[in-house]
């Protein structure tokens, strides 16, 4: 289906919803009891639990990132070649070959299904433990030999979880002379520009992004090299604070669940909803190369009233963040073939 036709939600007919009903299907979602192509309440229904399987925003309507996702889900390894392509290659499989050289010990940076340049190292080094040509391409026998030799040597944590903890941990318990990006795309200008300037006054440098999408966020945050990425969203219609981090696939951002943890910790009491946090997989906090949080406060009326408060509340949990550490566990032996 071209994604011309998205997005596709209740009261759609056509291929693209037989298209849809297919793929959901294939990925074991509910089985769908709406006539074929036709997207009525038990499509949505089965859209919207594969939304909360993926870490998704659920609406139960099916936009770009649901239909990216969703191809992604139906990739298996060994389906395709593997390799550092541009744009980079994404799905399923490429998060199996991440969490399989990961729990050798070879680390691929996060399990994010995005085959980019640490997998590509990754890869090339396991290709050459295993005496095979170091072409940093999951070929067939690639394949066969990490299937086969992680199915024998499998550690009992991720390289790539371990890693992120001792970064966090080795990193100076301040935010002096860090870069923190701010992201905000409507709504939340004026806490922005609190936090930052309680951030600077702290001595970070502060960035501010204003790109309209997600994935031009986490990429302005990527090329700019910020540490960390706060992400502020209005929700106008929704009453509490939501504060997300990323999680996907067998992996968890341990420093971006503390700091999510440390901002529901700040939030005002008696505010109307109270907080919660949750792993998700969003676009922002799946591309972001650092630790990330996205924080989504509502209603309009109780965000404008309340907007410094806010703000006070959010600067404080991050440079409380920034000084807190998190014992490591000892680093996983690397893999050696026999």
């Amino acid at each position: 289906m071209s994604t011309g036709a998205l997005p596709l939600s209740e009261g759609g007919v056509g291929e693209s919803v037989s298209d849809l009903q297919t793929r959901l299907a294939a990925a074991g979602l509910t089985p769908i009891t709406d006539p074929v192509g036709t997207f009525g309440p038990s499509t949505r229904a089965a859209v919207e639990a594969f939304q909360r399987q993926r870490g998704l925003r659920i609406d139960g309507i099916v936009g770009t990132s649901t239909w990216t996702t969703l191809v992604e889900a139906g990739l298996r390894l060994g389906d395709r070649l593997l390799y550092r392509a541009h744009p980079m290659l994404r799905g399923d499989d490429v998060a199996e070959l991440q969490s399989r050289l990961c729990s050798l010990g070879f680390d691929t940076g996060r399990v994010d299904g995005i085959f980019g340049d640490l997998t590509s190292s990754a890869l090339a080094e396991f290709q050459r433990n295993v005496q095979l040509p170091a072409d940093a391409t999951a070929g067939l026998a690639t394949v066969s030999e990490l299937v086969r030799v992680s199915s024998r040597h499998q550690t009992l944590e991720l390289v790539s979880m371990v890693r992120e903890r001792e970064l966090l941990r080795s990193t100076p318990p301040t935010l002096s002379g860090r870069h923190v990006g701010i992201g905000e795309i409507g709504g939340l200008g004026s806490i922005a520009a609190s936090v930052s300037r309680r951030l600077a006054g702290a001595g970070a440098r502060v960035t501010l992004l204003h790109h309209p999408e997600e994935s031009g966020q986490a990429h302005e945050a990527n090329v700019g090299a910020v540490d960390t990425y706060i992400g502020l969203r209005l929700r106008p219609d929704d009453v509490g604070w939501a504060v997300s981090y990323y999680s996907g696939y067998s992996y968890e951002s341990t420093s971006g669940r503390e700091l999510a943890t440390r901002i529901v910790e700040a939030v005002p009491q008696r505010f109307p909803g109270g907080a919660t946090a949750s792993g998700m997989s969003v676009p922002v906090l799946r591309e972001t190369r650092m630790p990330a949080v996205v924080v989504e406060i509502g209603p309009l009326d109780v965000v404008v009233e309340r907007a410094t408060e806010i703000g006070e509340a959010l600067a404080s949990a991050i440079i409380r963040w920034a000084e807190t550490r998190e014992d490591s566990s000892p680093r996983p032996d690397r893999f050696q073939a026999s």
